[in-house]
């Protein structure tokens, strides 16, 4: 548990430091990169939520 929880903070963290970078420097590579990175931490949110559901029906 922890260890998602982890992984999402920082996957989201990286997301918003993209976009800032993004927001900087104008260069498109970043938002891609910010983009891709959020991609990821939602996938992970729903693993984490995924694994409480079935931890509360087992």
């Amino acid at each position: 548990m922890l260890l998602f929880r982890w992984a999402m903070l920082l996957l989201l963290m990286g997301a918003a430091v993209c976009f800032a970078f993004y927001a900087g420097t104008g260069q498109s590579r970043y938002r891609r990169w910010g983009l891709l990175t959020l991609k990821w931490t939602i996938i992970a949110a729903l693993l984490f939520f995924a694994v409480l559901i079935v931890s509360r029906i087992a």
